[in-house]
């Protein structure tokens, strides 16, 4: 087969998603949806730019919706939410009700996370899963993403994980190699789910997108595994406000060799990821995402950094984040810059999630494996490493488009 060949997409292709009934996930099935109808623009679609327009991406109309999901309010209700706060078009919720329908009918239970038993809302089902030994649990979700590929005819399934924030876990021996990792499953060994799912998709041959803070594929465990499968995965934390700012403005300050003192951030947010991280345990695993890239862009140990987050139920799906910098010039001046963002992280990360569902699907047709290190322009801690300066990872991800243009 001829590296043309590999590029041209053929049949259909399957999008999982994790939390499929979530804010983020019902932009992403109404907003996909409204664009194969005419009824929205591909605004914040990278994919849909100049630059990707040679590239054989698999087309908006070939992407299948499917998912799992923990909780048990219905996609019309989130849907609804998202109208009443002013995100969703009602136009487009009604237009497109028979493919949410179509989507709904394909999210099944998902497996619940150890930390997360107890909360309110969720599926009796994915509480049992959640209880399962290990195997178990990736067998089941393994036959769940099989069953979509076979029962809709689809080329692969792109799994990807935009459920709620999982409660920080400190790293364990068996995360740091397959052999332990796989050890520990066959003990019995509970495993936080986002591992698990990443697990089932690699080992089923599936490339794996992390859209969240949680370990998805990071640990060096699974990345071996990915490897080892030939398969395409990228992470971590969805890159889409506030840190989105800082890693194309924290360059400016090294770039002209301006002293950062203090950078000080605070976020409100309200919707369930705001609830969620209320959590101590689930606060702290985002924190750590939000505040290590601007630590290395600026490479200043001695810097304050600060982020601070809040639960502001009234915001509902709105995030306001103000951020204050601190800064001393020539001969000693001490200046500041402040700004606030103020976004609906819903409406800014669906069109990023059919980006990496289109670049993901497109690497493992192309023959690549292992972390997608053009993608690092996408998230807060891409699992690839390297820079976090923003303008660097686009130009990078830019040169992807041309270098397998057609």
């Amino acid at each position: 087969m001829t590296k043309n060949d590999k590029q041209v997409a053929s049949g259909r292709v399957g999008v999982w998603l994790i939390g499929a009934r979530g804010a983020v996930a019902t932009c992403v099935a109404y907003g996909l949806a409204g664009l194969r109808r005419g009824l929205v623009g591909p605004t914040g679609l990278i994919t849909e730019s100049p630059e990707f327009a040679r590239v054989a991406l698999a087309p908006l109309d070939g992407l299948v919706l499917g998912g799992h999901d923990v909780c048990s309010r219905g996609l019309t209700e989130s849907a609804g939410e998202l109208i009443l706060h002013h995100i969703l078009p009602s136009e487009v919720v009604a237009a497109c009700a028979q493919e949410a329908s179509a989507y709904e009918s394909r999210i099944r239970p998902g497996v619940l996370d150890g930390a997360d038993v107890g909360l309110a809302s969720l599926i009796s089902a994915s509480a049992a899963l959640g209880g399962l030994p290990p195997r178990e649990q990736v067998a089941a979700l393994r036959r769940d993403f099989e069953a979509f590929r076979a029962d809709h005819g689809l080329s692969t399934v792109v799994v990807v994980n935009l459920a709620s924030t999982e409660a920080y876990r400190d790293p364990r021996p068996e995360w740091r190699t397959l052999a332990a990792f796989d050890a520990a499953l066959d003990a019995g060994t509970q495993q936080p789910a986002s591992m698990l799912y990443a697990y089932a998709a690699l080992s089923a041959g599936f490339p794996y997108v992390n859209f969240t803070p949680s370990l998805g594929s990071a640990p060096a465990a699974l990345r071996e595994l990915a490897r080892t499968k030939g398969v395409p995965h990228c992470g971590a934390d969805g890159k889409t406000g506030e840190t989105l700012v800082k890693t194309v403005l924290a360059p400016l300050f090294v770039a002209r060799r301006l002293k950062v003192l203090a950078w000080q951030g605070y976020n409100m947010l309200g919707n369930r990821d705001g609830e969620n991280l209320a959590d101590p345990l689930h606060k702290e695993a985002k924190l750590r995402s939000k505040d290590d890239a601007l630590r290395a862009l600026l490479g200043d140990p001695e810097v304050h950094t600060k982020v601070g987050i809040d639960y502001v139920p009234s915001l509902r799906d709105w995030k306001t984040a103000f951020d204050y910098i601190h800064f001393e010039g020539f001969l000693g001046a001490q200046m500041s810059l402040q700004f606030t963002w103020h976004g609906s992280d819903s409406a800014l990360a669906a069109p990023l999630v059919i980006d990496l569902v289109r670049l993901a699907e497109f690497a493992l047709r192309n023959g690549e494996s292992g972390e997608l290190q053009h993608t690092a322009a996408f998230f807060k801690s891409p699992t690839g490493g390297g820079t976090h300066d923003f303008h660097v990872q686009f130009e990078r991800l830019l040169d992807y488009a041309r270098q397998h243009a057609r």
